[in-house]
């Protein structure tokens, strides 16, 4: 029994992360995920109390994830230009994998104080991955430093995710040297 609820747990939140990535915050709703899972309506509601907590388990379960891939990538190069590379490159990367697409589906929505807690705290890891090798490329506030360069990741993310004229290759490599060429101290 235990082994069912995970999997049909697990099968609501695969749902939901297509929805999200496919409509937005609107095509989250629990007739939807009904629908995309073959339960009725109800058996959702066993599942999840409200829409906000279907986003919030979301957080939970991707985020992690989402930062292990970037750490993991950082990881594999030495020098502190590589890292701040890696660092960039794998999140844009991420652009186009549904986990990405369903936080940034949730981000953009109004979401209740624990999911946003969530998203900001997601974040904050990011950037604390990149503090050390800031430091050593001489900068004299690596934590502002890293805050900054997320923007331009953020910024580069938004550029992919609105579909700009530009092939996405070319805004990463552009988000690339702007960031080398941003972090040398």
């Amino acid at each position: 029994m235990a082994e069912h609820r995970s999997m049909q747990r697990a099968a609501l939140l695969d749902a939901a992360r297509c929805l999200l990535s496919e409509g937005g915050t609107e095509a989250l709703t629990f007739p939807a995920l009904a629908e995309r899972t073959g339960l009725a309506r109800s058996s959702v509601y066993e599942y999840f109390r409200s829409r906000a907590a279907v986003v919030e388990e979301l957080c939970e379960a991707d985020l992690p994830v989402w930062a292990a891939e970037v750490e993991a990538a950082m990881a594999a190069v030495e020098r502190p230009e590589g890292k701040v590379e890696a660092y960039v490159r794998k999140q844009l990367e991420l652009v186009g994998d549904r986990r990405h697409r369903a936080v940034v589906a949730i981000s953009a929505s109004e979401l209740d104080a624990g999911a946003r807690e969530k998203i900001r705290a997601a974040h904050g890891g990011l950037v604390a991955m990149i503090v050390e090798a800031l430091a050593a490329l001489g900068q004299r506030e690596p934590r502002l430093a890293a805050m900054l360069l997320q923007g331009v990741v953020d910024a580069a993310v938004r550029r992919i995710e609105l579909g700009a004229a530009e092939d996405p290759s070319a805004i990463t490599e552009a988000a690339v040297g702007m960031a080398l060429r941003g972090v040398r101290g």
